[in-house]
């Protein structure tokens, strides 16, 4: 089994890079947060290590729970993947599955302050896998799947701003709380459309945004929610750094150009690729900026 999950791991969710980000969003919001109530001296402890791990297994539950959900569509539309092509097994992936969540539920248990927040998430996530009993009215329809899935990621960055709320006795429910909230949500959002657009050519019978609205429309619409992005980051990285308004509207342009690229030649790349980079960038910039601000500027 061990060798069938490393399998598994290797190809739909790679150990390394997954901590990396998951490391780079919590301490991104949890130092954003911080800044923006004008605090610099802070304490990193256990806890934060348990907010990293829960980001990481929580992201972790979502793919399994994607595979098993999924898995009579996925034997038609993806077969080489490791469950529809018989290299891991169901009980495999629930047993990982029963760890990865008895692990998050004792740890935040134990030491987390926000416990409650991680129950709104954890009961969120559940309703996900179970398609919030209306399957057969979600399954079938991208977008319906777009609006009741999706707001995890809201869910997921508040557990993150209440645990340092609550840390530093600050109000969790603010316009500044929400405002960080959102700004992180618009990349996650961008990403998840972005790897359902396709080139025409690349269209299969996998129901994607682009077949639906077309490429140019639904590309469109990914500009439209990174400007967004752009105009509530560089409200709060004003606050820190004119610097870091220059250097996130750089990257800002960088993936505008991307996207006029693909919608002329969208053979050229995948534009969901494209997307996911700027979400690293981002997320990097973010804390190196932070970090900057904390210990330099």
């Amino acid at each position: 089994m061990i060798k069938r999950l490393n399998v598994y791991l290797k190809e739909m969710y790679p150990l390394l890079p997954r901590l990396i980000l998951s490391l780079t969003l919590f301490f991104e919001i949890y130092m954003i947060t911080l800044l923006s109530n004008h605090i610099s001296s802070f304490r990193i402890g256990i806890q934060e290590f348990v907010g990293v791990f829960t980001v990481f297994g929580f992201w972790l539950a979502l793919r399994i729970a994607d595979e098993l959900k999924d898995y009579e569509t996925d034997k038609i539309n993806f077969p080489k993947r490791p469950l529809p092509s018989g290299r891991v097994t169901k009980r495999d992936l629930w047993i990982l599955l029963t760890i990865d969540y008895a692990l998050m539920i004792f740890l935040n248990l134990v030491f987390m302050n926000n416990v409650l927040f991680f129950i709104v998430l954890l009961i969120y996530g559940v309703l996900m896998s179970l398609w919030f009993f209306a399957k057969k009215y979600i399954q079938p329809n991208l977008v319906l799947a777009l609006i009741t899935h999706n707001p995890v990621e809201l869910i997921l960055d508040y557990y993150i701003i209440s645990f340092a709320c609550i840390k530093y006795k600050l109000p969790v429910f603010t316009g500044t709380t929400l405002l960080i909230c959102v700004t992180l949500y618009f990349p996650a959002l961008a990403w998840e459309v972005s790897r359902k657009i396709k080139a025409p050519d690349d269209e299969n019978q996998y129901v994607t945004y682009s077949k639906l609205f077309g490429y140019k429309k639904a590309t469109m619409f990914v500009m439209l929610v990174i400007f967004c992005e752009m105009i509530t980051t560089n409200i709060l990285a004003y606050r820190l750094s004119i610097i870091m308004v220059i250097i996130l509207t750089v990257r800002y342009f960088w993936l505008v150009y991307n996207c006029i690229e693909f919608i002329k030649s969208p053979k050229k790349f995948k534009l969901g690729k494209r997307v996911e980079v700027y979400l690293y960038i981002t997320a990097l910039l973010v804390l190196i900026m932070e970090i900057l601000n904390l210990f330099v500027m």
